[in-house]
């Protein structure tokens, strides 16, 4: 078996047992596949399956010395995630292929520090929701889609693949919903009463019929709504209300969990709402929370 067949399989396996994104498949994939080819020219010859268990710590540092030079070097964090993909990749071939390779574990990524969240405040939230009903040459459906989409990565915390995995079945929305997140974690996250009203005003409008089964949200043609869509809205209205660039539809999620940080919110249940796998995740939004509290001291304190 080649290393790019063997490659191909754990694409295979990422996609159909271990349901990753698009997002993810695309980006391990274009990282085993650099790292294939680096081998290849660096060997002279087709990397086989038992050459890929043959692959020294030495080689797997020279291939990260690689990615760091060159025109477009990468970012230590997009080396660290480089690396991770390597190191999954490694352990389908040990645990799927009988091909293990203990030289992978000496390799340590570079250090990368990680960013505090870059929320949005509760005003920028607001006037980002609101936004999209005052564009006079969007049609009334798809102000109130955009509206319904933003108010639910706000109101309930969500990344834009989980609010576009909504099936017209789930509206009206109940309660609560429940969300599979990544890597197949199942979380329960309450439905405020303004994302459901948000939700009802979008169908109502809505000049399709819908399945049960067909996705919630729809394009201007009727097919299923992107993520890059969603991408192009915020960047548009972040333009038009003179917000910085850091102003994403990710955003909103992180000030769903900043402001109820804010409002007296315990990290344990913001990890819960968030579907956080580490509590040490959640914990980043402290930092901003602290830094909010530090400027509004700085501003308001006579001796600041």
């Amino acid at each position: 078996m080649t290393g790019r067949e063997a490659l191909a399989l754990w694409l295979e396996h990422l996609a159909h047992e271990r349901r990753s994104s698009p997002r993810t498949l695309e980006a391990y994939g274009f990282a085993a596949g650099r790292y294939i080819s680096f081998l290849e020219q660096h060997r002279g010859e087709t990397i086989s399956l038992s050459a890929l268990a043959a692959v020294t710590a030495g080689e797997v540092r020279a291939w990260l010395a690689h990615l760091r030079q060159g025109e477009r070097p990468l970012s230590p964090r997009s080396l660290s995630q480089a690396l991770s993909a390597i190191r999954s990749f490694h352990g389908f071939l040990d645990r799927r292929l009988n091909a293990p390779n203990a030289a992978i574990a000496l390799v340590r990524g570079p250090r990368v520090k990680p960013g505090a969240p870059r929320p949005v405040s509760e005003d920028q939230a607001r006037g980002l929701i609101a936004e999209p009903a005052l564009d006079p040459d969007r049609e009334d459906w798809e102000a109130a889609r955009d509206e319904a989409v933003l108010t639910l990565l706000y109101g309930c915390g969500l990344r834009i693949s989980e609010a576009l995995s909504l099936k017209r079945s789930d509206a009206p929305l109940p309660d609560s919903l429940r969300i599979l997140g990544k890597g197949s974690k199942t979380r329960i996250v309450p439905v405020l009463p303004a994302v459901r009203e948000a939700i009802q005003a979008y169908l109502a409008e809505l000049p399709f019929a819908l399945a049960a089964d067909e996705p919630l949200f729809r394009a201007k043609r009727g097919g299923p709504l992107s993520p890059r869509h969603v991408q192009a809205t915020v960047q548009t209205l972040r333009s038009r209300l003179g917000l910085p660039a850091s102003a994403t539809p990710h955003a909103l999620r992180h000030s769903f969990a900043t402001h109820l940080l804010g409002a007296g919110a315990d990290l344990r249940s913001i990890q819960e709402l968030l579907g956080h796998a580490s509590l040490s995740t959640t914990q980043r939004y402290t930092q901003v929370d602290a830094a909010a509290l530090l400027s509004a001291y700085s501003k308001a304190h006579p001796h600041a």
